[in-house]
């Protein structure tokens, strides 16, 4: 009797145990909610700043921020993120005139995202994605450094707006049955047109392909 009351206890702690260590289950209807750490890296190819400044381009730095994201499971396979988060760039000369001034503007960057993920693994502690989607950049409080002021005095700065597409890979580790570790890269199609309305020397354009990378760290739940 002693032996059978410990194989049942035993039996009921391996269980338990078991119980503990099932991983979680991302399936159809769950709401995945992210909180992340972002840098958002230009793979910047510039134009010429035109008519005035020909083959002088133009440089974007990074920048980091924190970004918010939701992911409806539309099946247990499938699933569907919208990301928000704005970050702040500068662009400077790299070269020559433009160069020598160094930064030329700055603004403010909104790119809401939607992708579509597929998800591979349903059941798991560890949980890679792919997805692919599309993007809507808004450039916002665009201003103009002030050594361009000092140098060509007041100016007026415009960027575009920019729509594209998105790439995106990323994993998420569970951390216990609800909460989970993320890990995200994205590529993201960005185009703008900057236009430079100065004081001194007339109306300056430049194209640039801000394409970056944005990499991301942070924690989610699962609802």
């Amino acid at each position: 009797m002693h032996l059978k009351k410990m194989m049942i206890v035993a039996a009921m702690g391996a269980m338990g145990t078991a119980l503990v260590a099932a991983p979680a289950q991302a399936k159809q209807g769950d709401v995945l909610v992210r909180v992340r750490g972002i840098m958002v890296a230009p793979t910047e190819k510039s134009g010429s700043i035109l008519p005035g400044f020909p083959g002088e381009k133009v440089s974007v730095n990074n920048g980091i921020a924190p970004e918010v994201d939701v992911t409806y499971m539309a099946t247990d396979h499938i699933g569907f993120e919208l990301i928000a988060a704005t970050t702040k760039h500068s662009a400077s000369g790299r070269s020559g005139t433009t160069g020598g001034i160094g930064k030329l503007a700055s603004t403010w960057v909104l790119p809401p995202t939607l992708t579509m993920q597929y998800h591979p693994i349903v059941e798991g502690h560890v949980r890679p994605y792919i997805g692919a989607g599309v993007n809507y950049t808004l450039f916002y409080n665009e201003d103009a450094s002030s050594g361009l002021e000092d140098a060509v005095g007041k100016t007026k700065v415009h960027m575009s707006d920019s729509f594209g597409w998105a790439g995106q890979v990323g994993v998420d580790i569970d951390l216990n049955d609800k909460i989970f570790l993320n890990l995200d890269v994205k590529y993201i199609d960005i185009d703008t047109k900057v236009r430079l309305t100065t004081a001194a020397a007339g109306t300056q354009n430049v194209k640039v392909s801000l394409d970056p990378f944005v990499f991301g760290v942070g924690v989610g739940m699962r609802f």
